[in-house]
């Protein structure tokens, strides 16, 4: 295939609206956390993601798989929970069968946090997800996303 090849076109353009999509999606969920719980949507993510850990067989997550479930590189994610660690909303514990590990949960001023932030970046998103169907590039793809059912 060349360069102009129009394959390669088509999958640089898909690229370009999905990039597009995630970009609009990202930004307008941000304006409102920021707005009104005082998060980004980094910390939202991080902490909705450490809220889902439990007690069972493989329950908590290692500080990789958490950094795989935010997207960010481990080093940005251990940033990110110092940040909110600092805030009384995370706290860090060793591994009780592996004192190399150290594991993060989410404190209750967390909890209250999250929960409270929740139904605003569910809104955000069903906002963000209704004006971007609008454009005739990005509603194959906002069909696309609703159609997902994901397991949590």
């Amino acid at each position: 295939m060349t360069a102009t090849d129009p394959a390669l076109t088509a999958l640089a353009q898909g690229w370009c609206a999905l990039s597009a999509l995630h970009g609009r999606i990202e930004t307008h969920i941000e304006r409102a956390l920021q707005a009104g719980h005082d998060l980004s949507v980094r910390e939202y993510s991080l902490l909705d993601v450490l809220s889902r850990q439990h007690d069972g067989e493989g329950g908590h997550l290692q500080m990789k798989q958490v950094a795989d479930a935010v997207v960010l590189s481990q080093s940005a994610t251990t940033r990110l929970v110092t940040r909110l660690e600092d805030r009384g909303l995370l706290e860090r514990y060793l591994c009780p069968t592996d004192r190399r590990g150290i594991y993060t949960n989410v404190t209750e001023a967390g909890l209250r946090l999250l929960e409270e932030a929740r139904p605003t970046n569910d809104t955000a998103l069903r906002e963000a997800l209704d004006e971007a169907s609008e454009n005739p590039e990005l509603a194959p793809l906002v069909r696309v996303v609703e159609s997902l059912s994901v397991p949590a």
